[in-house]
């Protein structure tokens, strides 16, 4: 007797229910019997839905994107896009995720006025977005759904203060909105907020505690705030339930790698592209370590998956980095570069950095901190002397000269902080570079920059872990505010880090940086990012003669004690043996240099730039006078 339609219906509803009741204690069981469904019907959206949940409970978060996004097609309206969306950030697919989100946020919008923005959100045309919803929120202001859409524009945009002022009222309105208080975590976090993020994170938790996006966001959050083995232990934790995940072994290794767990990082590293033998960042991240060295079979792999036709650019340009790297061990230099520049060449093509930007805010800087700017001021800004700020270009020696200086008993390494950059963009409207910053500084009173400076210090004290009296900042790119630095601290030390300018050029072109320092992958831009630091340290220096002390890369290698002596006179600080045995200290190292920074020094390195010499110069150009100045200027 054959079943009539809503007898196979019922038969249907009830399998997808005992599917999805199967998914948590049996997700195997419950994948096997969605896919029963789906050979009765093909097109069942809620049984696709299940088999991708299913795959990403069973840890297969390729097969689950994929079943996913399927289910997402046959159900726009459904909660497939989210789940898609989580998937695709644990398989490091940020572009995609944004914009499965987008599509989750659409499909929750019912309200026929906000269809249209939200097609506009989807499709990436912000503006238009931006100028539907304004409107609708004056008349509707406590529409969160609005509210969340428009946040979610504003960080696209880059403009996360904006886009965390809405959550904040988002989840006044609405504290149980879920996805928005998601978003909320994911902004702050952006803005190096970690521990406000941890909070909202914690929330989410408790409402789903095993949802790995929110587990790899709190460990996340928590290596921002120095607390590495709690980190660990969420990685680790994931990866016994997703023992393939190619992102969290990645996510590990960097976790262990700043805490000094070399076998455990190069471990989790092998076992990343293992998982995933295209994935280039796992890769490049065992080429990072500096002490790692790659075999004939580990090489031959490597040429094999750059010579795919079927791979991102992301991991094409890892891959030409790590190649790089390996022949530079190996003495080919012109096959290394070679490598470097065509990674180089890749990373800057997707990559929005204007040097004319940058030269015009040097300008701005050294137009503003004249002598008198600054005798004016002499005695405003916070009493605050904790801060040693280190500052120059990337790959200039500035790890080691936090080392020695965090191998003193009255001194705390941390990492390279983003306040001061934060501090600055938020006075300059939003932007660092083009706004009103710095102009706008000289319209502080003497109690408005008291305040940014403890303000700094606040928003720093998360980050130290000692009571120590000092601590360092050694973000390179603070070379830009020194002027802001002394203004808002004036008793904070500053300590200029210099190198060769071949030597840190180079250094820095062949260096792919997790984030920023966009002048890098491009010779031109670096030599003359470099020319204008060493014109703007120029006229601070002429403008407050003294206040700036310059540690050159050589010396120190030359002259370790000496170069010590005179570092640690400058910070007002008693000279320490342990400072000069800086390679014993175990504390956490944030930086591309960390393992270098764990040897004793060695002079090999200083003139290795000149195997690549002959392919310069650009840089040479670029660099003009700067080129032999960067030990007297």
């Amino acid at each position: 007797m054959q079943t009539s339609a809503p007898e196979r219906t019922g038969s249907v509803q009830e399998a997808l229910a005992h599917a999805q009741r199967l998914l948590k204690p049996s997700p195997s069981l419950a994948l096997e019997q969605a896919l029963e469904i789906l050979k009765f019907d093909p097109k069942q959206a809620d049984a696709r839905f299940i088999v991708g949940l299913a795959h990403a409970h069973l840890g297969d978060h390729e097969q689950a994107a994929i079943a996913l996004r399927r289910a997402a097609e046959l159900a726009p309206q459904g909660p497939a896009w989210r789940a898609l969306g989580d998937q695709l950030t644990l398989l490091g697919d940020t572009a995609g995720a944004d914009a499965a989100y987008a599509q989750s946020i659409r499909a929750s919008v019912r309200d026929p006025a906000l269809m249209q923005a939200a097609i506009a959100l989807c499709d990436g045309k912000l503006a238009v977005c931006e100028h539907l919803l304004r409107p609708h929120l004056r008349e509707n202001p406590t529409d969160v759904a609005a509210i969340r859409m428009l946040a979610e524009v504003g960080a696209r945009l880059g403009r996360f203060d904006d886009a965390e002022k809405l959550l904040a009222r988002c989840l006044q309105l609405a504290p149980s909105f879920m996805p928005a208080r998601h978003n909320y975590a994911i902004v702050l976090h952006r803005q190096s907020k970690a521990v406000e993020a941890l909070r909202e994170i914690d929330i989410l938790l408790q409402a789903d505690p095993l949802n790995p996006s929110y587990r790899f966001l709190r460990a996340s959050a928590l290596t921002r705030v120095g607390e590495y083995d709690d980190a660990i232990g969420i990685y680790q934790d994931i990866l016994r339930q997703y023992p393939d995940n190619a992102r969290a072994w990645l996510s590990l290794g960097h976790a262990c790698k700043t805490a000094g767990r070399r076998a455990e990082s190069i471990e989790a590293y092998e076992r990343c592209v293992k998982a995933a033998p295209n994935f280039g960042e796992g890769y490049w991240s065992l080429a990072n370590m500096k002490t790692y060295t790659f075999d004939d079979a580990a090489l031959a792999n490597i040429e094999a998956q750059l010579a795919r036709q079927d791979i991102s650019d992301e991991d094409r340009f890892h891959l030409h980095y790590t190649l790089g790297k390996a022949l530079e061990d190996r003495a080919d230099y012109a096959g290394s570069f070679k490598h470097y520049d065509q990674g180089a060449r890749i990373r800057r093509a997707g990559l929005h950095y204007d040097a004319n930007e940058t030269s015009a805010a040097a300008r701005e800087h050294e137009a503003l901190f004249t002598r008198d700017f600054v005798s004016q001021r002499k005695d405003w800004g916070s009493s605050a002397a904790a801060p040693i700020f280190i500052v120059g270009l990337p790959r200039s020696g500035s790890t080691l000269i936090e080392q020695i200086l965090s191998s003193h008993s009255m001194v705390e390494g941390t990492m390279e902080l983003p306040d001061i950059i934060a501090i600055a963009k938020r006075i300059g409207g939003g932007k660092v570079r083009g706004g009103a910053y710095p102009g706008v500084l000289a319209q502080l009173s003497k109690d408005e920059t008291a305040a940014l400076g403890d303000e700094y210090i606040a928003r720093t004290r998360v980050q130290r872990k000692t009571d120590k009296p000092f601590f360092i900042d050694k973000m390179p790119n603070n070379s830009q505010h020194v002027g802001f630095i002394n203004l808002i601290l004036p008793n904070a030390k500053i300590i200029d880090a210099r190198r060769h300018p071949l030597g840190a050029g180079f250094a820095a072109y062949k260096q792919h940086f997790a984030r920023g320092q966009g002048f890098t992958y491009d010779l031109t831009d670096l030599g003359r990012y470099y020319a204008d630091y060493v014109s703007l340290m120029a006229r601070f220096g002429e403008a407050a003669p003294g206040r700036v002390h310059r540690v050159i890369y050589e010396n120190v290698i030359a002259d370790l004690e000496g170069e010590v002596r005179r570092l640690l006179q400058y910070c007002g600080l008693p000279f320490e043996p342990a400072c000069l045995d800086f390679y014993t200290n175990t504390r956490a190292v944030r930086t591309a240099s960390s393992e270098q920074v764990r040897q004793p020094l060695y002079a090999d390195a200083v003139d290795h730039w000149r195997h690549s010499e002959p392919w310069l110069q650009p840089l040479k150009a670029a660099l003009g006078p700067a080129l032999n100045s960067y030990g007297n200027t």
